[in-house]
């Protein structure tokens, strides 16, 4: 994409894209990424409606015991990268615009209900040429059946999952094209408890219009449940060509994990711990994972900061051969894993991210972070969020991958409509300058997204 055409756009990625829909005299559900959480049925009332011009869209009553909810999202991001990959990547330099809308319906009819989101997504100007989540074309997001039957409900389709702070199951909300599973999923319902019960395969997108698969290597299940302040959880993963260490395989891999999350006054955290076993093409798998996050706001000061400290330490392989994989696999994370620039991802690696941000007045936000990057194991490399060896070990002893500042503004210009920025940059470490081309990576993010 010219560079020029970045100038009709303002914007940046919205790690958490979330917000609560203003209006004069009722308080709107919270805006989600996966929109079926979203509960507008107080709207039944036909004077809540008429209080925002949303309303009318949100809930439209059909009959008695039936009402149709319906929003789209309208989202234009144009990036902006020098040296992809340290100079590594086909072609090292880029700029491109992806555009997508993702309209949605929500029937609910007594008991029984029925969501559908069409995608419509495509890239301009990636370089060598568009990949699967740059775009889709159009084609079918969502569409799942419902049904309500009091302490369970119980949902078959296709749908996008999200579970606890999505470490390891997210929607990939960042990139062009979200991820989906067709499958079935129950939710039970007791008291504060809720408990999510899976059985899913990962969708694989294609390039051109309809052509959206069920995975045919690819299998979750599992169960997910949440009490107030605490998410305990076991997931079961098989992929009949997985790859690792230059071997194809099969691999079944069993995550047993707890998050630990909360707020009390002005402090809030967020700590997740996993270990995985399980066996990949005859090797025993032996992985683990602990993530913590600590922060504080200081709501008395002038533009409200908070400060958070993420620690992440990421199991990787630390003997090649020895009939153990040792190297964690995130299964399906978030999209932008550890910010707007990720080039590396939750594999095999030691990280520090402090950050602050602060509201800067009239619905402005800012933010700084910095970050920085190490090797868990010197016999593993360097893998990026949907593990791929981006870098192998080679003979390199260095831990350190590189250090990362990044700065972001956003503004909410009204309730539907979100404009944003971010910079980043990327200097290389130790094992990258020891490895391959070591330059240092530069990012633009520009973004518009229109929601309700």
């Amino acid at each position: 994409m010219p560079r020029r055409a970045a100038v009709f756009l303002l914007a940046g990625f919205l790690p958490t894209p979330v917000f609560a829909q203003a209006t004069e005299a009722w308080e709107a559900p919270t805006l989600t990424t996966t929109r079926y959480d979203e509960d507008w049925s107080d709207l039944a009332d036909k004077d809540k409606r008429d209080h925002h011009w949303t309303g009318e869209f949100k809930y439209i009553p059909i009959a008695d015991d039936a009402w149709l909810s319906t929003g789209i999202e309208l989202r234009a991001r144009n990036e902006n990268y020098k040296n992809s990959l340290w100079g590594s990547a086909a072609p090292p330099s880029d700029s491109y615009l992806w555009v997508r809308a993702l309209p949605y319906a929500d029937l609910h009819v007594g008991k029984v209900r029925a969501f559908a989101q069409p995608i419509i997504a495509y890239a301009v100007g990636v370089q060598p040429s568009a990949g699967p989540i740059d775009q889709t074309r159009a084609d079918l997001l969502q569409a799942f059946g419902e049904v309500d039957l009091g302490p369970l409900t119980v949902r078959g389709g296709r749908q996008m999952l999200s579970l606890g702070s999505e470490r390891l199951v997210g929607t990939r909300y960042g990139p062009n094209v979200p991820l989906a599973f067709d499958g079935v999923r129950g939710i039970v319902t007791v008291g504060k408890a809720k408990v999510n019960l899976l059985a899913v395969k990962s969708v694989t997108p294609g390039t051109g219009n309809f052509d959206d698969r069920t995975s045919a290597t690819e299998a979750l299940w599992g169960a997910y449940a949440t009490i107030p302040h605490l998410d305990l959880y076991y997931l079961g993963y098989r992929n009949r060509a997985a790859r690792f260490g230059g071997i194809l395989g099969r691999e079944e891999r069993h995550t047993v994990g707890a998050r630990y999350f909360g707020a009390s006054q002005d402090w809030h955290w967020n700590i997740e711990a996993a270990g995985q076993f399980g066996h990949f093409a005859g090797q025993k798998i032996r992985a683990w994972t602990l993530a913590t996050e600590l922060g504080r706001s200081f709501s008395s000061l002038p533009l409200s900061p908070d400060a958070t400290l993420r620690f992440n330490i990421v199991s990787g392989d630390t003997e090649a051969g020895d009939g153990r994989v040792e190297t964690f696999n995130a299964l399906f994370p978030k999209g932008k894993y550890f910010g707007e620039l990720s080039p590396i991802g939750p594999t095999n690696i030691i990280s520090v991210n402090p950050r602050v941000s602060a509201e800067l007045g009239e619905g402005v936000s800012a933010s700084l972070a910095g970050m920085g990057y190490w090797r868990y194991a010197r016999a593993d490399g360097v893998y990026d969020i949907p593990g791929n060896l981006v870098r192998a070990p080679g003979n390199s002893r260095a831990r350190f991958i590189g250090k990362e500042v990044e700065a972001t503004l956003a503004w909410q210009a009204t309730a539907e409509l979100e404009l944003s920025t971010s910079l980043s940059l990327f200097a290389p470490g130790a094992f990258i300058k020891e490895t391959g081309p070591a330059k240092t990576i530069r990012m633009i993010g520009l973004e518009a997204n229109f929601r309700f």
